[in-house]
């Protein structure tokens, strides 16, 4: 018997099997920015601290695209389990008591707009489910947009630094030659930071972050996938108001008000159970206590209770009394000084 392959789309560890795999990528992109351009020695002579920046938003979108991708992935974990109980139940089946995940809000949605007899748009309710999603990987692509934008920006201060560096070179031409050399110093590290800036931007802001949104994108629209073909292929005759839709809820319904019934009828048996044995009780207790003849030293239920109450005014009274001889110094004090002023 031949074994059917998943699809590409249904398959919920996609998204961050292809993030490890482009992270992987940039490690190998670091190594070769570090062994080959000596990068830390020039982010420590960086005066304007746009390589700093730079680096400081690129670990920034890292961490929100990674964070993005465990959430997508735990997601379709998610629809595929609910999808398997909908291939065999239906919607139905799919029971969901506190949404917590956007796939269990999406099928609790769905559910509502049913029981209100509607007519869901299942593709604009996966967007508004699914917003949240969008938004954040929106939001590393904006990271990267702003990584090439700083990146030209410190190539500007960069040529600002040579160009000042040039000036007081020239101005110390001939007369003052450390006041050359120190010029001919910051005009150089101007350059540095002009390309430095520039190359970090693109690298890290155009090429890494732009790929990591892509494949958050790529995993929530896998997602959307997942839950289209859930709607569509195991839950279509559910979706469409029909006379079946009705008789299947109809009898879904009337199994749940069985099962309420069944744990009724437990409830009152055992709650009958209950009231018969503290009646037995009840009534042993009560020929206890009207029985004197029989046993003269055993003590009957009215002297019980005395005695009980006996016990327990004594106690209150031995709690009272270590109470005033544990009480603290400061009352005791208090109320001497008060005696000592009254006389």
């Amino acid at each position: 018997m031949a074994v059917q392959k998943q699809p590409l789309y249904e398959k919920p560890y996609r998204t961050i099997l292809l993030w490890i795999l482009w992270a992987t990528a940039a490690i190998g992109v670091y190594l070769t920015l570090y062994l080959d351009t000596d990068l830390w020695a020039q982010l420590r002579q960086d005066q304007s601290k746009i390589t700093w920046i730079i680096i400081g938003l690129f670990i920034l979108g890292l961490i929100v695209s990674l964070g993005l991708a465990f959430t997508i992935t735990t997601e379709a974990l998610h629809a595929t389990q609910l999808g398997a109980i909908a291939q065999k139940e239906g919607l139905n089946g799919i029971e969901i008591l506190r949404p917590f995940h956007a796939v269990e809000q999406f099928f609790v949605s769905l559910k509502d707009i049913l029981s209100k007899n509607g007519q869901p748009d299942i593709e604009a309710l996966l967007d508004v489910e699914l917003a949240s999603y969008h938004r954040t990987s929106n939001f590393v692509e904006v990271l990267g947009n702003l990584l090439i934008t700083l990146g030209l920006i410190g190539t500007v201060i960069g040529l600002t630094f040579t160009l000042t560096g040039l000036t007081i070179s020239l101005e110390s031409l001939g007369h003052d030659q450390e006041r050359l050399v120190s010029g001919l110093r910051k005009a150089m590290a101007g350059m540095g930071t002009a390309f430095y800036t520039t190359l970090l931007g693109s690298v890290l802001g155009g090429v890494l972050l732009r790929v990591f949104a892509l494949i958050t994108e790529h995993g929530v629209e896998n997602l959307s996938d997942i839950l289209k073909k859930i709607c569509m292929v195991y839950c279509s005759s559910d979706c469409k108001p029909s006379l079946e839709r009705d008789m299947r809820v109809l009898n879904a319904e009337m199994a749940t008000l069985g099962n309420n019934v069944k744990y009724l009828q437990q409830a009152m048996s055992d709650s009958k159970n209950v009231m018969t044995s503290f009646r037995e009780e009840a009534k042993r207790l009560h020929d206890l206590s009207m029985d004197g003849s029989s046993d003269e030293d055993r003590p009957t239920l009215r002297e019980a209770v005395v005695l009980q109450q006996y016990y327990a005014k004594l106690l209150k009274e031995e709690i009272k009394m270590m109470n005033k001889f544990n009480r603290s110094w400061w009352p005791r004090l208090r109320r001497a000084l008060q005696h000592r002023r009254g006389r």
